[in-house]
């Protein structure tokens, strides 16, 4: 197997997605041009790296920073997950759906993490490590009153937000 490194533009304050896919699916999404994230995931799954397009999976990215596409049918490769860490981002992934939140404390109790602090912040700390951002939408996850950290930064969360609807867009006095 080998992973395929492609870096995807995006729009807003993300500027590009690097990405890395398996003959399995889509393995991970970093936020930037970061050709070493791609190289670093290679080494940790021991599989050789080639440089390609990203197929279905840039297709369907691209479709989404659009605002064309809702729902990722694109198959995902959670071989850089494992233990609590992919049963919290595929319980994300399985019940907090385009335009929804839910709260660290709410996806650590439907984890079977518990409903501790804790546990939340466990939950947060596995969102900082989500190797599959925006398709696993760590973005929707939120503090209990705030909108919580993001491993793109908070613009692009907010970003994120509003392209779903949950955040009304920010105004832009950059640009004429």
């Amino acid at each position: 197997m080998t992973l395929v490194r492609t870096v995807l533009d995006a729009p807003g304050p993300m500027g590009a997605l690097t990405l890395g896919v398996t003959e399995a699916g889509l393995a991970l999404v970093a936020f930037g041009r970061h050709p070493e994230a791609a190289e670093r995931a290679a080494a940790r799954l021991g599989e050789p790296l080639a440089d390609g397009d990203g197929g279905e999976a840039a297709v369907q990215l691209a479709e989404y920073l659009a605002g064309t596409r809702r729902v990722f049918e694109v198959p995902l490769d959670w071989s850089l997950t494992a233990g609590s860490q992919r049963r919290v981002l595929e319980t994300l992934y399985d019940t907090v759906p385009f335009g929804a939140t839910a709260t660290y404390g709410q996806l650590a109790a439907r984890s079977g993490l518990g409903q501790a602090h804790t546990a939340a912040r466990g939950v947060g700390s596995i969102m900082g490590s989500n190797p599959l951002p925006v398709v696993v939408p760590c973005h929707r996850v939120l503090g209990s009153d705030t909108l919580g950290g993001f491993g793109g930064g908070r613009a692009t969360k907010e970003w994120l937000l509003a392209l779903e609807g949950v955040l009304t867009p920010a105004l832009d006095f950059g640009s004429e």
